[in-house]
């Protein structure tokens, strides 16, 4: 493929995603950082997880985000009492057959929306793990494979509030990026009475499965240097030697910064990854997996300021090529 070729596909699929954008924006009136984020996960076939109080739209930015994918979708409301196989599903009597048939669950889609995921129990989260980084599940022994695409959008409360159960490590581990959602500026939310008063938009269709699948296909052949490579790996290696942090950044987080920072490029209308497309991912990608020390765990604000230190401190240094 020749290089104009791919400069050519790169702004094919960057106007389609300034679509999806625009369409999201007729609902969701805040930050629109957050749905760049939420496009960046999509190209580099990952899973996104917002966080922030009640009544800020997580739910609503969700819902906007997937109705413009014109692909399968279900929703799953996480509460104390929900059960793994109310996700995956189970086999079920056929009185008539006297066999046992497979009833789906509602993860079998190409999008899933976990609503207030930190809600239900580990054991019922842990039901997600295996299809957010295999894209299969086992029931009862039996492997199922789940739709191309499938992308998980979660929300969850801040785990002081009432009622919540922090994520494990392995669980938060599987979330490519993770967004905070906050209060929208007074302006913001001005309009958002406007457009909300009489009647709620509804967002269009722009993307199906197939278009999605060649969307990430384009993501994927972006271009990246060693030097980038070396680049992601030193900002992981930092986290790990961190005096403030017990766990961090895993090899699977230096492979999700790239891909991260390749889908960047793709919205950015480059066919090359640059330095700057992996600080800005950084934040978004690193953060949430760093585990801290006893008294700074919890603290969403001190994960951020390890990843600025990492960001000042670790140099990208362009390597010289022999002639």
């Amino acid at each position: 493929m020749t290089h104009a070729l791919q400069i050519n596909e790169i702004e094919a699929a960057r106007e389609r995603l300034l679509e999806v954008r625009r369409q999201v924006s007729t609902v969701y009136i805040g930050d629109s950082s957050v749905v760049e984020t939420m496009l960046v996960a999509l190209l580099a076939r990952g899973h996104v997880l917002l966080e922030g109080v009640p009544g800020v739209a997580k739910t609503t930015l969700v819902k906007s985000f997937a109705t413009t994918l014109a692909s399968t979708i279900r929703r799953v409301q996480f509460t104390p009492d929900l059960l793994p196989a109310d996700i995956t599903g189970t086999y079920v009597l056929n009185p008539k057959e006297g066999s046992f048939a497979l009833k789906p669950g509602p993860i079998f889609s190409n999008v899933v929306l976990a609503d207030e995921i930190n809600r239900a129990p580990a054991k019922t989260q842990s039901a997600l793990l295996e299809a957010m980084q295999e894209r299969q599940v086992t029931i009862e022994g039996d492997r199922f494979s789940l739709p191309d695409p499938f992308l998980v959008l979660a929300t969850q409360n801040p785990v002081d509030l009432e009622g919540t159960y922090p994520l494990p490590e392995a669980q938060i581990d599987r979330f490519l990026v993770h967004v905070t959602v906050t209060y929208p500026g007074e302006r913001a939310e001005v309009a958002m009475l406007r457009a909300h008063g009489v009647a709620a938009p509804e967002p269009k269709p722009v993307l199906n499965a197939q278009d999605v699948l060649q969307l990430q296909g384009i993501a994927a052949r972006v271009h990246v240097e060693d030097d980038i490579n070396e680049y992601v790996v030193a900002l992981s290696a930092f986290t790990r030697s961190h005096p403030r942090v017990v766990l961090g950044a895993s090899p699977r987080a230096s492979l999700s910064l790239l891909r991260a920072a390749k889908a960047s490029a793709v919205l950015a209308g480059r066919p090359f990854v640059t330095p700057d497309d992996v600080r800005q991912m950084a934040p978004q990608v690193l953060a949430h997996r760093l585990v801290l020390v006893p008294e700074l765990e919890g603290d969403s604000s001190a994960r951020l300021a390890v990843i600025d230190e990492a960001l000042r401190k670790v140099g990208y240094r362009r390597a010289v090529r022999p002639v």
